[in-house]
């Protein structure tokens, strides 16, 4: 193990005890790995059941009609939230089952379950943190383009001021869009994930909209009156190069641009980053851009959402193997770059390097790179999955997780001078439905039986439970 987080594996309430007062401590999920509910409440397809259902794209054939039946249980989620002690829960908002279709009036049944979700949570003295759009997009707004299409950002902003006027008076926080680089390129790219198209660079004009979206997402939320704070989520992933030749460090900066610094340099700001001329056309939509974009993209903020799993070691040259963090794409083997190892680390079941100094790496780059401009962060998402089973006796020890856990904690709550930390959400309270990997990756504090849908905490709930109530 490494030695960050050591002092803290047995000793969680010493490590609660080091938080500062104001720090929020919660957990994260999203509505179409959880809920289930399809057949249920008048939610109608999104991109991703159409996607599940096509054959080979879910590596285990699974799909998330049921998931893990949040829809159907979520008081009995509530109540293990309420256990755990967490300051605030993070969940999302279903698209398609607050707005069937991507437009047109509310559907009372959506309504009706996210009020019960959120009164509960606030009874249970729980801050509710509400996600916009966790990647569930409508499929009939597919059907015209997604988010290839501008007028989706239109769309998107109407169905914020619905969600605004209906919950606006109880939600504390709202997040616009969760990782709009993952949207963009395992979506629209690579075809890893809904609606899975290969469109390679011919994919990032679906970076743009998105973030078009958010910033018409956020002024809907104000017109609507609410009364929380609002934000958006990145996925950051700091970026080396393998080697130490020219062609590396290039790459590793082109990659560095495509993976983060699009989709931050909008929002933080007002602008795209310089591209080196090289990839000067690859990123050609970034000279047609209307100034105005720019304005409503970079509206000021409560506080940025970071989501960090793993840093990205770059190599010059096209990759021999299909491989990417989240599955096997063969149009990877088309980019001119790769992705290698990190041998040095330990991984988790997905493959990802175990980093936690690399996260302190990521806060510093924030800061260095948008200085004043940086509103408050909050780390939105931070987990790992591993091969988690019950014993003879139906417990959970996931020890691996609790290491990592500590060590991401306790890298999280030193300062780094230029970064105002405002909180860490574990992803995630429940082992979901994980995407293209289906139920073959679990996440949770929660393990659940996906046959009976029982839930029993693991170890690592009862770890972060001490480590909350060790707080001063």
């Amino acid at each position: 193990m490494s030695e960050i987080g050591r002092e803290w594996l047995h000793n969680p309430a010493g490590l609660g005890a080091r938080l500062p007062q104001d720090f929020r401590v919660g957990v994260a999920t999203s509505a179409f790995q959880i809920e289930g509910g399809i057949e249920a409440g008048g939610r109608e397809p999104s991109t991703w059941d159409t996607f599940m259902a096509q054959p080979g794209r879910i590596l285990d054939g699974s799909n998330a009609s049921i998931a893990t039946d949040h829809y159907g249980r979520f008081a009995e989620d509530v109540a293990l939230l309420r256990e755990l002690g967490v300051d605030s829960y993070r969940f999302s908002l279903s698209w398609p089952r607050l707005q069937p279709g991507g437009k047109g009036a509310a559907n009372r049944s959506g309504l009706a379950f996210y009020d019960r979700l959120i009164d509960d949570l606030l009874a249970a003295g729980i801050r509710p943190m509400a996600t916009l759009f966790h990647w569930d997009t409508p499929e009939p707004l597919q059907h015209t383009g997604g988010w290839l299409k501008r007028d989706t950002a239109y769309r998107f902003a109407e169905y914020a001021f619905l969600a605004g006027e209906a919950f606006g008076d109880r939600v504390e926080s709202w997040v616009t869009i969760n990782e709009p680089a993952t949207v963009t390129l395992n979506g629209y790219a690579l075809g890893l994930h809904a609606p899975g198209a290969t469109l390679l660079f011919d994919a990032l004009p679906a970076a743009h909209n998105q973030l078009l979206g958010h910033g018409l997402a956020v002024a809907a939320l104000r017109d609507a009156d609410i009364s929380g704070a609002i934000g958006i989520t990145n996925v950051h992933s700091p970026v080396e190069p393998a080697g130490d030749g020219e062609e590396d460090a290039l790459f590793a900066s082109l990659f560095d641009i495509l993976h983060n610094r699009i989709f931050e340099d909008p929002v933080l700001l007002g602008r795209y980053p310089e591209i080196p001329e090289p990839f000067e056309q690859l990123f050609a939509f970034t000279r047609e851009v209307d100034p105005a974009d720019y304005e409503i993209i970079s509206a000021p903020l409560d506080f940025y959402g970071l989501n960090y799993y793993m840093p990205t070691r770059i190599a010059a040259g096209s990759p021999a193997s299909a491989d990417t963090p989240d599955g096997e794409s063969d149009a990877m083997r088309h980019l001119p770059f790769s992705l290698m190892p990190w041998p040095e680390y330990p991984t988790t079941g997905f493959g990802w390097p175990v980093a936690p100094d690399y996260l302190r790496v990521t806060l510093q780059e924030l800061a260095d790179r948008y200085g004043s401009a940086l509103p408050p962060v909050v780390i939105t998402e931070g987990g790992a999955s591993f091969a988690d089973e019950r014993d003879k006796d139906g417990a959970v020890n996931d020890e691996a997780r609790i290491r990592y856990l500590a060590a991401h904690l306790e890298t999280a709550i030193e300062s780094v001078p230029g970064v105002d930390l405002r909180g860490y959400f574990v992803w995630s309270l429940l082992d979901n439905w994980e995407w293209a990997a289906g139920f073959s990756q679990r996440f949770g504090l929660v393990h659940v039986d996906f046959e009976t849908q029982d839930r029993t905490p693991k170890s690592s709930y009862t770890w972060l439970q001490a480590m909350i109530g060790g707080r001063s």
